[in-house]
């Protein structure tokens, strides 16, 4: 009975045992649950800073310290960087160059010297452009180019920007050279050797885009021998709805692009990128939009064509407006320009080459009111004879007919269709294959430029500072000194005799904006490329391919030779 019962006893014993074993298994296993609740969300936060964390690289848009002061376009030799750099230090301040400025004073903004006139500088580039806008998109245009190596900028101006505000604060800034469109520029322009010339003469009188066509050209012709006087050694042509973007460089400069292009080099084509907007709502563009679209020249072809509707959506192109990018030329002698957005010269044909990274920005349509502002700048009949007078690409036409025939609320609702990309899941796709891509940059630098307190002060330095409008300064032109020199209305008689010979008058038209391909071309290209890749060294099959080529009226001449190329 005894061992019974001690039997029982040990039994009991040992059930106690796994008992409290069990608990204490369990209590150890909720302690570690809570610590491993605990620990996790700490450890995710730890991750998720260390991902975003930069660290100490070199970065082309945080590198606005004074420390790479030298690298970066606007950041010259100046007594302005030492005497900042010694006040922040002596403050215990952060050495941010976009720093608040309490006055208006230059240079714009701490530390930085955008000194247009030094010697050192090199290449030295200008942009030239024909605008009717305010200061609310010039002063941003103007100072952003600044930053990325811009040193002078030739405006010619007319309407907004005409008006004695605007145009007393765009001749207040250094490097910015003032014409307005007089009387006496239109009889000194009237004398120019393009209109004795035919490359430009089927844009002559007609209204709205071609007119704006003509005197762009114009206006780039007589900007040409004012950038020569200037010292200038490159020049662009780029609407004030475009940012250039020097991608590629180390310190997102223009100079850095243009100092690496050969020297036997004329003329160096930017294809444009086209903003998407993600909202109706827009105000602001450049501080605003960071999604666009490529250009058929920065894609592989396959995937421009396999992604074509999905890019195109309901639009007639792939591309609102035009895709022929727009292009820098070297300044030299017999220069002239070739429309809008190329070059050209008297004596040859000028050797050209394709930015493979770089790119024009072109903020197309990306408010709501440019609908209407357009439409208001035309006086043009919604009727199928006068969009063709007035309008060259087919967005451009559909936009003006919903703008002078549509309510305000259709208006939207099609601006919302066929413009605002709120589609994510289609956004993420076309990110995804490289037909989208998200620019940060000029975004960055605009929004930093404006937190400075750069453009508030150079409004209040300007509007508190005698007009120079009536003298007419060394940065602003009095068209009545301008030579006929730099309008080329004195052609040489050797110049004339080879264009006789040559054909010179009408061999090489003006280029006007250009669609991208069109999805109708497609089926045709593929064949053709097919025959070319099959040929195999014969000849027939590679005439196939090549005819094919030519029933295209292909909107893109440039690109078709590159799948020549390309092909064999």
């Amino acid at each position: 009975m005894a061992g019974f019962y001690n039997s029982l006893r040990r039994n009991s014993s040992f059930s106690s045992t796994i008992l409290f074993s069990y608990y204490s298994s369990q209590q150890h296993f909720l302690y570690k649950l809570i610590f491993f609740l605990t620990f996790l969300p700490l450890f995710l936060a730890l991750f998720a800073f260390f991902l975003q964390w930069r660290g100490g690289g070199i970065d082309p848009i945080t590198r606005w310290s004074f420390d790479y002061a030298k690298e970066f376009p606007g950041m010259l030799d100046s007594p302005f960087i030492k005497s900042s750099f010694d006040d922040n230090n002596k403050n215990n301040c952060p050495n941010n160059a976009l720093g608040q400025t309490n006055s208006p004073v230059f240079p714009y903004f701490r530390g930085w010297n955008f000194n247009y006139n030094d010697s050192t500088i090199s290449p030295k580039a200008c942009i030239t452009s024909t605008t009717s806008a305010g200061l609310e998109q010039l002063l941003p245009w103007i100072f952003y180019h600044k930053v990325v190596g811009i040193t002078d900028f030739i405006l010619f101006v007319e309407g907004k920007a005409a008006s004695t505000n605007v145009s007393r604060v765009l001749e207040f800034i250094p490097g910015v050279q003032v014409i307005y469109r007089t009387k006496e520029l239109e009889e000194l322009q009237a004398k120019s050797r393009i209109w004795s010339e035919s490359w430009l003469s089927k844009f002559f009188y007609k209204p709205c885009n071609n007119e704006l066509f003509v005197k762009q050209t114009l206006n780039m012709e007589m900007a040409i021998g004012l950038a020569r006087d200037a010292g200038m050694e490159w020049i662009f042509h780029l609407d004030t709805d475009e940012l250039l973007h020097p991608a590629g460089t180390r310190g997102y400069s223009v100079r850095e692009l243009l100092a690496d292009v050969p020297a036997d080099v004329d003329m160096v084509i930017f294809p444009n990128y086209e903003s998407s907007v993600e909202r109706d709502d827009i105000k602001e563009p450049f501080s605003e939009v960071s999604l666009f679209k490529k250009n058929f020249d920065h894609l592989p072809k396959e995937t421009y064509f396999q992604f074509y509707r999905d890019a195109t959506r309901t639009n007639p192109n792939y591309f609102l407006t035009y895709g022929n990018g727009k292009a820098a030329a070297r300044i030299q002698e017999h220069l002239r320009p070739n429309g809008a957005h190329r070059w050209h010269n008297y004596e040859k044909t000028p050797n050209e080459m394709t930015m493979e990274e770089a790119a024009v920005l072109h903020y197309t349509y990306s408010k709501f009111s440019d609908l209407t502002s357009r439409r208001d700048r035309c006086g043009c009949k919604p009727t199928r004879e006068d969009l063709k007078r007035c309008f060259m690409l087919e967005f451009d036409r559909s936009a003006f007919i919903i703008a002078s025939t549509a309510s305000e609320e259709e208006t939207l609702q099609w601006y919302q269709e066929h413009v605002v990309w709120n589609d994510v899941a289609a956004k993420l796709k076309l990110l995804k294959y490289g037909i989208f891509v998200r620019i940060y940059a000029p975004m960055d630098i605009i929004q930093g430029l404006r937190k400075s307190g750069v453009f508030a002060s150079v409004i209040e330095s300007a509007l508190t500072t005698a007009s120079k409008r009536s003298n007419y300064s060394a940065d602003n032109v009095d068209v009545g000194k301008i030579s006929s020199r730099e309008l080329g209305i004195n052609i040489p008689e050797t110049t004339r005799r080879l264009l006789e010979e040559t054909g010179g008058h009408d061999s090489f038209q003006a280029i006007p904006p250009l669609s991208p391909p069109g999805f109708n071309d497609v089926d045709v290209i593929i064949s053709a490329q097919d025959a070319l890749n099959r040929s195999n060294g014969s000849a027939d099959n590679a005439d196939v391919g090549k005819s094919l080529l030519k029933q295209i009226n292909f909107k893109f001449p440039k690109n078709t030779q590159r799948i020549l190329e390309e092909t064999g």
